[in-house]
């Protein structure tokens, strides 16, 4: 057994009823190796973490660590043996500060003298380029230097193998710089990552080795600098699934969508408020707004849906006025929205599909006279489904049963087939497979082509540059100037999205 094996996964085999999440797995990461774990939505990463870092115990197989058989069996297992994992969802305390975050996860010993921790503190994240305050509430923190806390967190466990889950997700293109240069000096002292991400260019950049996972088993491995992203996507989906979208350049119409200097106070101490935001859309359009979330991009999605009134500021959709009219009145005008919240918000977990269909389709011959047609409802369901390739038991599977990508395409296909005159999309791919994306992103096209007007708000840079005509950025509620996307360079859409921008023009943003 070499020395420098760190972790070593033989013949793992977790099953849940109908489903055998993962189907002898095998998998091995040495001591300073930056490991990718790539795959579909569904394809098993998500159960292979749980039974590394003890969340869940696998029903067949057995683990290594650093040569020598174990069983973890609880997370505070796997923190003790020196795993630690940084989940894509963040786990603080916003009313908490850095430090009294970090304690909680601290044996008591440890986290008593609190001085002695503010130090520790200090001297781990400045070693390691991520510095922090210990003082400073969570609630104050960007996404960022909140992910920073969770690493440091880790880092104080004295962790020699940190999981990642989808960790550039939420960061702009000069913290995701700044994170890779961290990896790459934590791995150089011997601590071995696991990297869970979709952005294959990233993985090419930074992993050292990728293991594949593809139902439930390992499609393939590869050293990701020495093969394409092409060449790893098809590992992760086969070859029967196109893996790129092509945009052809479209020639915008007649404005749709005006607003002006929309403003709204949040009563939310943790909300955002938006402040004197314009913005123009086109008919036959796509564009996008970048920007690490919590800066307000769930407050313009509700102040354009209706779920809030702005204070200040005018609204037209094709010349009318929107500004006081409800979600529903301007459902009927023809504005749909896809939020970044799939269940909760974008469906109900517990209803089927064809009642989902019915919660925002209900304009399309679904109701008649009060009555709701359920013959109607179900042959609409089916279409999106079939049009949409949504992998489900059919119209009456549940929300809560279907895969991420799957349930996204759902909600977007439901959409779509109401042949809205604007769409509003929020994070419409984030952490979906690149065989579903593909399908949203063609969706969007699709509508752009038929002429309706698309906003899309992402954080993902490589959807917004491939897909649309012009790009701005949120930032503490305030837009930037939108730009052509072809004169726009990915380093000035990063100060953007990092508040860099003069706050005469962002409160005009270019037409």
């Amino acid at each position: 057994m070499s020395a420098a094996l760190r972790l070593k996964l033989e013949n793992i085999v977790k099953e849940y009823p109908g489903c055998r999440a993962n189907d002898g797995i095998d998998l091995t990461v040495e001591s300073g190796e930056i490991h990718a774990l790539l795959g579909e939505n569904g394809a098993g990463k998500s159960t292979l973490m749980k039974v590394i870092y003890g969340v869940v115990q696998p029903d067949e197989g057995r683990m290594l660590w650093n040569g020598h058989p174990v069983k973890v069996d609880s997370p505070a297992r796997a923190r003790a043996m020196g795993i630690g994992m940084v989940f894509q969802h963040f786990s603080l305390f916003e009313t908490l500060t850095v430090a009294e975050n970090i304690a909680l996860g601290l044996p008591t010993a440890e986290a008593r003298d609190r001085r002695e921790l503010d130090q520790r503190i200090r001297e781990v994240s400045e070693r390691y380029g991520m510095a922090l305050d210990p003082r400073r509430y969570v609630s104050t923190l960007s996404v960022g230097e909140r992910q920073r806390v969770e690493i440091i967190r880790c880092l104080i466990q004295e962790t020699t193998l940190l999981i990642l889950d989808e960790p550039t997700s939420v960061l702009t293109p000069q913290e995701v710089t700044d994170l890779f240069a961290t990896l790459r000096k934590l791995a150089k002292e011997g601590c071995s990552i696991l990297f869970i991400s979709h952005k294959l260019e990233e993985v090419r950049s930074l992993c050292h080795n990728a293991t594949v996972l593809r139902q439930g088993r390992v499609s393939g491995d590869c050293r990701p600098k020495d093969v394409s992203a092409a060449d790893i996507a098809r590992l992760m989906v086969g070859d029967d699934t196109p893996i790129s979208t092509r945009v052809p350049a479209a020639e915008p119409g007649d404005v749709l969508l005006e607003v002006r200097d929309l403003s709204w106070k949040s009563s939310d101490p943790f909300g955002t408020s938006l402040k004197d935001v314009s913005v123009t859309l086109n008919q036959g359009e796509i564009v996008g707004i970048a920007g690490v979330a919590g800066n307000g991009q769930d407050e313009l999605l509700k102040a354009l849906s209706g779920e809030i009134r702005m204070d200040r500021g005018d609204m037209d959709l094709g010349g009318l006025g929107i500004g006081a009219l409800s979600p529903d009145q301007r459902r009927k005008l023809g504005v749909a929205i896809v939020p970044e919240e799939r269940l909760g918000r974008g469906a109900v977990p517990g209803m089927s599909l064809a009642e989902n269909a019915l919660l925002t389709a209900s304009g399309q011959g679904l109701v008649d006279r009060g009555m709701i047609r359920f013959g109607r409802v179900r042959d609409f369901s089916r279409a999106v489904i079939r049009r949409f390739d949504v992998r489900c038991n059919g119209e009456d599977s549940t929300a809560r049963s279907l895969s991420g990508g799957n349930l996204q395409k759902y909600i977007i296909g439901r959409e779509a087939l109401q042949n809205p005159r604007l769409l509003v999309a929020s994070h419409p791919t984030w952490g979906v497979d690149v065989g579903s994306a593909v399908a949203i992103h063609e969706a969007l096209v699709k509508l752009r082509d038929e002429g309706a007007s698309i906003l899309l708000i992402s954080e993902d840079l490589d959807e917004l540059y491939q897909l649309c005509s012009r790009i701005g950025a949120l930032c503490d509620g305030r837009l930037s100037p939108l730009a052509p996307t072809s004169e726009l360079t990915i380093e000035q859409l990063g100060q953007w999205m990092a508040g860099e921008f003069d706050s005469a023009e962002a409160t005009h943003a270019a037409a």
